[in-house]
């Protein structure tokens, strides 16, 4: 008798074993489709005459030097599978539900993923038991902002970017399963085809990974929502990258995807 309740008994412990385990974000498979900028508008002519004074009211834009946008859209597969990929089985996604990561660094410690701390001490102490929660020891605002060469009272800083936090920030959304609720994390809005920041629509978390240090984008998915350029996408994000002074050299950030 106890030998045939073994197999049973060995069976039920395997099960627990493989529930016990986290889904974590997978490397995402990314296709350049294009890269635009916006183009400089024409200069307008100002008659100079000899012995007048003139005052002029001047309006013009120029370029961010602090961010590269990212957007697009997100098919992709829900699946069942070995470590050798051999797949069991799988569900296809026309407009999959979740979130896109993106980071300078190409491995990431997803168990310990937390929400980017503008006041951390900037000490890296061992910051591993806020996972789930906000980073108290790691990369600040001030270590942050002169990695990529702006200064503290840039229009265009991260502060005057990821200006969200708690009440009307992001919506709740899972990593890894760590669970961060509402507002809980540094957050934005990146435009709609409204011209500016929606709620629940194209928002966009600052997160922080201890182990390496990793500052991570992550954008939360909708389905096919109107864009900044009037199409519908499933995701806008920003990263940071720096582009002051003499600095022509790009930064290459790395994607994950984590479907729903």
């Amino acid at each position: 008798m106890r030998l045939k309740l073994l197999p049973i008994i060995f069976f039920g412990l395997l099960m627990n074993i493989s529930l016990a385990l986290a889904v974590e974000p997978f490397g995402a498979n990314v296709t350049n489709l294009s890269s635009t900028r916006a183009i400089p508008d024409d200069p307008m002519g100002i008659p100079a005459i000899a012995g007048n004074v003139t005052e002029l009211s001047i309006f013009g834009y120029s370029l961010t030097q602090s961010w590269q946008g990212y957007f697009g859209n997100v098919s992709g597969t829900i699946m069942l599978a070995d470590s050798n990929d051999n797949v069991m089985y799988n569900w296809s996604l026309a407009s999959p539900e979740g979130e896109i990561y993106a980071s300078t660094n190409n491995s990431i410690a997803w168990n310990y993923v937390q929400c980017f701390n503008f006041d951390a001490d900037g000490t890296y102490a061992d910051d591993t038991l806020n996972a789930g929660g906000t980073s108290m020891y790691g990369t600040n605002l001030s270590i942050l902002e002169s990695m990529f060469g702006i200064d503290w009272d840039d229009v265009d800083g991260v502060n005057e970017t990821f200006t969200l936090l708690g009440a009307g920030g992001h919506n709740t959304f899972y990593t890894n399963n760590l669970e961060f609720s509402e507002g809980e994390c540094r957050s934005t809005q990146v435009f709609s085809n409204a011209g500016q920041g929606e709620d629940n629509k194209f928002e966009e978390v600052l997160l922080y990974e201890p182990t390496t240090r990793s500052v991570i984008f992550a954008s939360l998915l909708n389905e096919d929502v109107l864009g900044f350029d009037n199409n519908p996408h499933d995701f806008e994000m920003l990263v940071l990258e720096n582009g002051h002074l003499t600095d022509t050299s790009t930064t290459t950030y790395y994607f994950w995807v984590e479907l729903e």
